[in-house]
């Protein structure tokens, strides 16, 4: 179901991808969402990398558990517009991870691709939900695809919706510049200017009337802290490091060479156009991953499960429901 404004209408942008004023934003969004209203948990994990900590998760809907993990710099939050149709046929878990949304930052942490796979198994099984199917976006794709590597009975169905992870020359670009002395310092300086604005800046869709100051508030508030700042920092420096990303792509071609398929369902979400993730990096995935399902999405962007809800849900059910026990449809 396509989400709608106050008059029932679902506008598209004049322009795609063309950022207003910070200034102008509406203190809420045009189109209503559930998110803020769902019921809220905060787990007391124990985790081997990242020692006790608190994880904020929301739930939302009813039937079999389907896990929803967020991308860099965004939160929970980011799938406030898909809750309504993935909730009407899945219990939809909701977390956010460290140093994102209200899940506390970790310092002393390895936030390798690996280190936050292994977390999110620990909430997995912190939620009673290991081997549910699981949507991942951006970031959170990357790593869902390590767990499932790493863990074959961790998801019954994975979407990756545009993951990062190869080895792009952007990422050896984005390492070499935080590696220059005082780079991490002076980057957490211009976020601590005005966090808010930082997520407003950074963040792209390809209806941007979608924004507004509740979303810029929920993204840039674990940014004002210096904590939430340094987390910010580890995310790019480790999460996104070329070598994970060389490593996961050799493994992946090594599971090629042998035959062996991906280790669950996996279906490939790629906007046609995307300023954040070139979506030339869906293709990539696909042939490394011949089995893997490739779907590409127009008039959407990297967040289409934000901008392009309507387009995003028929092949995201499809895929999910063709490994689920689901409530029949109403007629």
């Amino acid at each position: 179901m396509k989400p709608k404004d106050s008059h029932g209408l679902a506008p598209g942008p004049a322009q795609p991808f063309v950022r207003g004023r910070f200034e102008d934003l509406p203190e809420r969004p045009r189109l209503a969402h559930p998110y803020l209203r769902c019921p809220a948990l905060d787990l007391d994990l124990r985790s081997r990398a990242f020692g006790r900590m608190r994880v904020h998760v929301r739930r939302h809907g009813s039937g079999p558990p389907l896990l929803l993990v967020h991308g860099l710099m965004t939160s929970g939050y980011s799938w406030r517009y898909a809750l309504a149709g993935l909730g009407a046929r899945f219990t939809c878990h909701v977390p956010d991870l460290p140093g994102n949304g209200r899940s506390e930052p970790v310092l002393g942490a390895p936030y390798t691709p690996a280190a936050l796979a292994g977390w999110l198994g620990e909430v997995q099984a912190a939620l009673g939900i290991r081997g549910c199917a699981c949507v991942a976006n951006s970031m959170g794709g990357y790593v869902a695809m390590h767990l499932a590597l790493a863990d074959a009975g961790a998801f019954s169905r994975l979407v990756n919706v545009h993951s990062p992870g190869l080895p792009e020359p952007r990422l050896y670009a984005l390492a070499a510049v935080l590696s220059l002395p005082g780079a991490k310092a002076l980057l957490r300086r211009l976020v601590a200017r005005d966090p808010a604005r930082w997520a407003h800046r950074n963040v792209h869709y390809f209806d941007e009337t979608l924004k507004s100051l509740e979303e810029a508030r929920e993204y840039g508030a674990p940014l004002s802290t210096d904590a939430g700042r340094r987390a910010f920092s580890k995310y790019l420096a480790e999460t996104m490091a070329p070598r994970p990303a060389r490593a996961f792509v050799a493994a992946l071609r090594e599971r090629r060479a042998a035959g062996r398929p991906f280790p669950v369902p996996l279906l490939l979400l790629y906007a046609e156009r995307d300023p954040i993730v070139p979506p030339r990096i869906g293709e990539a995935l696909a042939s490394l991953i011949p089995d893997a399902r490739l779907v590409r999405l127009a008039r959407a962007s990297h967040f289409a499960h934000v901008d392009a809800v309507d387009r995003f849900l028929p092949p995201v059910l499809e895929f999910l429901e063709a490994g689920a026990r689901v409530p029949p449809r109403p007629a």
